[in-house]
């Protein structure tokens, strides 16, 4: 059963996601909007698909409309690791290869079919050397994006795995239904045996 926001978001055209995402930030005439939409490209990913390879150049970043993805990294025992999912109404790619430029150290890839506009980041400097007020926005979502991740990292400093599941549980509502079990073990730092008993106990 959808709650009312997803009805909501479901209604809406894939641009007037993208609209109502910036409009929660700044403020933009019409004009403004049709601008800024013109720079971002729609994308359609198979379920499955790699969309960013380790050691390839970073060149986009993604607004997810539809779909799930999850970025991971390999250790040096050849260990995967799951730092983060995108899904609906979420931003995501490799940050620090995506703003220098540089060789991805992560891996993104498509656990669903997915659709997301995506952005160079030739595209994104000219937006907001044409239009200030998306450097604001930018800005600002990266502010968040940066809370979001220092809560991540002092949760799983200081908190038991009780305390990690209900974060999770938290930043990706929903998330335990659509990916295996294995993955939000792996995305924890904890055992399927553990993950299993948290389940049980925080239905």
């Amino acid at each position: 059963m959808f709650t009312k926001n997803e009805t909501d978001q479901s209604n809406l055209s894939t641009t007037d996601r993208l609209r109502k995402e910036i409009e929660e930030f700044v403020c933009l005439s019409e004009q403004e909007l049709d601008f800024v939409l013109d720079h971002f490209q729609l994308r359609h990913f198979k379920k499955h698909q790699i969309i960013l390879h380790e050691g390839d150049n970073a060149q986009h970043e993604y607004f997810v409309l539809d779909g799930l993805l999850r970025v991971t990294k390999l250790d040096a025992t050849g260990k995967e690791h799951i730092l983060q999912f995108g899904m609906e109404n979420r931003w995501i790619t490799d940050s620090e290869a995506y703003h220098t430029q540089s060789k991805a150290t992560l891996t993104i890839d498509c656990l669903e079919k997915t659709t997301a506009f995506s952005l160079t980041l030739e595209q994104r400097d000219k937006l907001c050397q044409a239009l200030p007020k998306m450097e604001t926005f930018f800005l600002k979502k990266t502010t968040l994006a940066l809370l979001t991740l220092q809560k991540r990292i002092l949760c799983f400093l200081s908190s038991n795995a009780s305390d990690r599941y209900h974060h999770i549980l938290s930043v990706y509502p929903g998330l335990i239904q659509r990916v295996p079990k294995a993955m939000i073990a792996s995305y924890l730092g904890v055992s399927r045996e553990t993950l299993s008993r948290l389940s049980k106990t925080n239905p």
